[in-house]
């Protein structure tokens, strides 16, 4: 059981709700909620695709920031680890996974947001890591993912100045993929969440590997990930009915078990 989350199943799709008011602040036990969470999901071969949402009001507006204002450097590095294996745990979640925002996405909850793989922001919605702002940085993967998303300079813009971004710029820079209206977020993660959960699971599983592997390795490295990647589906099930419904009904047709 869990106090601060709620998990949705939807057919092949598992909606995580945040569930902390007011504003989905991610307390150290919510936090060890989101890494129990993903770890089942993880484990559950029926889910097929994963959704993370905070509710209309605000996805997620950062770490608790009373939990830590008396940490030393002791507590703060005894407790880095734990803070960075929650959003380890969701970029973990083998199958596709989408961050539906809403309100704020800010510091841990920006960070949240970008171990999903795909982001559908409400268009009067405001991500960011304010961290500098006090006295900090991002500690939970958000100097490593931001620069890994936006690159270098971008990322630096965002962490140095700790300003919100409007959902507007967001896309623009590419810290979110779409921006819909604030009524249609969860409706829109939840096509996307359902369209992918439908497609081949192994397929699915090997792209996000080989592109998540291939960026911690040279290009040259890389190319032979996605080699073994490749090879590795050939002669599973869903090979055989996606090659075999293209060649007699042409492409898009296969259904997947």
């Amino acid at each position: 059981m869990t106090e601060f989350l709620r998990v949705e199943t939807l057919g092949r799709v598992a909606v995580v709700h945040l569930d902390r008011p007011k504003m989905n602040v991610l307390s150290r036990a919510m936090q060890d909620e989101i890494a129990q969470v993903s770890a089942e999901l993880t484990a559950d071969s029926n889910v097929r695709a994963v959704v993370f949402y905070g509710g209309e009001k605000s996805f997620a507006a950062g770490a608790d920031v009373k939990e830590m204002v008396h940490w030393d450097q002791a507590t703060a590095h005894a407790q880095a680890p734990d803070l960075q294996a929650a959003f380890n745990a969701v970029a973990a979640i083998p199958v596709p996974t989408i961050a539906a925002i809403t309100g704020y996405a800010l510091g841990g909850g920006f960070e949240l947001a970008m171990a999903c793989d795909l982001r559908i922001a409400a268009s009067d919605s405001t991500v960011g890591q304010p961290e500098i702002l006090l006295g900090i940085i991002p500690g939970a993967g958000g100097t490593q993912r931001l620069s890994r998303l936006i690159g270098e300079s971008r990322a630096k813009d965002i962490i140095f100045t700790g300003r919100f971004v409007p959902a507007t710029e967001a896309f623009t820079l590419g810290m979110v993929n779409e921006v819909v209206a604030p009524e249609e977020v969860l409706i829109r993660a939840l096509a996307l969440a359902e369209q992918l959960s439908r497609g081949p699971r192994q397929a699915m599983i090997a792209a996000k590997r080989a592109i998540e592997q291939g960026l911690e390795q040279s290009l040259e490295l890389g190319l032979v990930t996605e080699q073994h990647e490749f090879a590795d589906l050939f002669g599973t099930h869903d090979q055989k009915v996606g090659m075999q419904s293209f060649v007699e009904q042409g492409p898009g047709k296969a259904e997947f078990e």
